[in-house]
């Protein structure tokens, strides 16, 4: 599967109109971002790009005077790239998030071995990173766990780590979903079975514990599908959106569906956030 990548360069810029600029993209189908020195890269699956929507929001967000380039990045190309990026990363002091090409650090309680490929989730993002803490957090033992739009399956993984008995990993992404595999493997969990699709692949069972990393959009229209297999008294952690104006907005749409929420984490602008099934 091949990707775009789109990098934007910027004059002046607050943060905020970036996040807003960032969000924006979300809503049409990219998938991550990389600040650069002028602005950031953004990827999008070739197959899946507008470049009409793409002007649009520009246009919309005029006053950024933002120029962009795109870059076709193939999948043989995608590996080199991610390797020449991808650095080591410590989660809460203890675990330690590495690529198969790192050495590994067996002084930390968890090590994670990851390879990105061109799947996403590897921990230096701020929604990842927040919801790796909330499972460092949280007692995983004997639980079962529901991961939504898994990418490389780190969640899944670290929370398999943690003690979670089973762990059901889905993501609508053919390569994100043969990753979940390998990354299985390549950690030794042998309880995390790897599904390809959206809400329509969560099989017919409950769960304790579900971690939704995805965006705005696609939770709020999958929230409910949540709920009807999350146990009374379950936990729900949720991740991909902003501060402001999304959490207010995730809020009110969970409290439809009795999920209660119970706090949040922040970094920049990004937010995940905690509720429980009542």
């Amino acid at each position: 599967m091949d990707y775009l990548k789109v990098s934007f360069a910027f004059g002046e810029i607050e943060e905020y109109q970036k996040d807003l600029l960032v969000a924006d993209l979300a809503d049409i189908d990219f998938e991550t971002f990389e600040d650069t020195a002028n602005g950031f890269d953004a990827f999008v699956q070739k197959s899946s790009f507008e470049e009409t929507k793409l002007q649009a929001i520009l246009a919309e967000n005029e006053a950024l005077n933002a120029k962009y380039q795109i870059e076709e990045v193939v999948s043989e190309n995608w590996n080199k790239e991610w390797e020449s990026n991808f650095s080591p990363l410590i989660i809460s002091d203890d675990c330690y998030v590495r690529a198969t090409f790192h050495e590994a650090q067996p002084q930390y309680q968890y090590e994670i071995v990851i390879d990105p490929k061109m799947s996403f989730g590897t921990g230096h993002h701020q929604t990842t990173t927040m919801m790796m803490q909330y499972i460092l957090e949280t007692d995983f033992t004997g639980t079962t766990v529901l991961d939504m739009g898994a990418g490389t399956a780190i969640l899944g993984i670290l929370a398999a780590k943690r003690g979670a008995k089973d762990i059901v990993a889905i993501d609508y992404d053919e390569v994100c979903y043969e990753s979940a595999i390998e990354n299985a493997k390549l950690n030794h969990i042998d309880n995390l079975v790897s599904l390809h699709g959206s809400k329509e692949a969560i099989p017919q069972q409950t769960f304790d514990i579900i971690l939704a990393n995805i965006n705005r959009n696609i939770l709020l229209d999958q929230i409910e599908t949540y709920v009807s297999v999350l146990k009374k008294d379950g936990l729900i952690y949720f991740s991909g959106f902003y501060e402001t104006p999304d959490l207010d907005i995730i809020k009110s749409h969970c409290e439809k569906f009795g999920l209660t929420y119970q706090n949040r984490k922040k970094i920049d602008n990004w937010v995940s956030a905690k509720f429980v099934k009542s």
